[in-house]
């Protein structure tokens, strides 16, 4: 234990857009520039839903963390209120990166991503634009929107086109957003409706936290089309991917064809569901492979 460092975090933010994004710097006390790993959030999810453990053994390290909430939720500005935009959020990323270039504090030629679920073929995607990065890690990655479309199934798929289609026209006149719900029960009107996909989505969010569980319906096509996982074969850097073989939101047999197309792709695979790798004992697995990860390519 004695080569763990105790840390400070600092609350942060930085600009994007128009708007501004929250943010938790974490730095390791006595590190004289560390090097840093940005991580951002799945669908709808905010930074205190657990990115902060990963964040804090990262940090425990001697690796300095920078979690931050994407803009239109949480406490990060940007109007309308949960509006989750693919091109908005990799904006962020870029945003996050740009940021962590003009610090100080720490080392800004070893600057590492980490995304987990849609945060995750994020990471693909960012990693792929940014070939100056050191690393990158992509935990239980959304990779293929037809694929998880495969998983809503067609007849879902298609009760959810009037409220898409209503949020659209209220997007044109600039009026309140038509909501759909990001997790819900077998059968519901939402983004996620496997049958751990609630109460995993909730077992996320922090003893007195709140979770606003709802999302403009306009990006239900957008997600369909997103296929980040193409983006694999472009990354030049290390970059791990962290499957989970149970994954009920991001269909893992996908994952691994395109994770395997990563020039310098790693690849562990966990006997969890989507939602276990961020708690218990799956945590302390998937934590533990990626801070191993993380420490050669950063610190070696």
């Amino acid at each position: 234990m004695s080569n763990l460092h105790t840390f400070t975090r600092h609350n942060v933010s930085f600009a994007s857009g128009k708007d501004t994004c929250a943010a938790w710097l974490y730095l390791p006390d006595g590190v004289e520039a560390p090097p840093i790993v940005i991580l951002g959030h799945g669908l709808g999810a905010t930074r205190d839903m657990r990115l902060d453990a990963f964040a804090e053994r990262f940090a425990a390290a001697g690796i300095a963390s920078l979690a931050f909430t994407y803009r239109h939720f949480g406490d990060s500005s940007g109007e309308p209120r949960q509006l989750l935009s693919i091109k908005r959020q990799l904006a962020d990323w870029d945003a996050a990166i740009a940021h962590v270039k003009t610090r100080a504090d720490v080392d800004t030629s070893k600057i590492a991503v980490w995304g987990s679920s849609f945060g995750g073929g994020h990471a693909i995607t960012v990693a792929a634009r940014h070939p100056e990065l050191a690393a990158a890690v992509s935990q239980c990655p959304f990779t293929d929107g037809i694929a998880a479309a495969r998983v809503i199934g067609p007849r879902r798929s298609m009760g959810m086109l009037p409220i898409v289609a209503r949020d659209l026209f209220a997007g044109v006149r600039r009026g309140e957003p038509v909501r759909i719900a990001l997790a819900g029960d077998p059968g519901d009107k939402a983004l996620m409706t496997a049958p751990d996909a609630k109460s995993g989505y909730f077992a996320l969010v922090p003893k007195g936290g709140t979770l606003i569980n709802e999302v403009a319906a306009r990006v239900v096509p957008t997600i369909t089309a997103y296929r980040p996982g193409r983006s694999a074969k472009k990354v030049a850097l290390p970059i791990l991917f962290c499957v989970c073989d149970h994954d009920s939101v991001a269909p893992p047999k996908q994952t691994l064809e395109y994770a395997r197309t990563a020039p310098k792709g790693e690849i562990k695979s966990y006997d969890f569901g989507h939602f276990d790798i961020y708690l218990g004992e799956a945590f302390e697995t998937a934590v533990a492979d990626q801070l191993e990860f993380l420490i050669r390519h950063l610190k070696g």
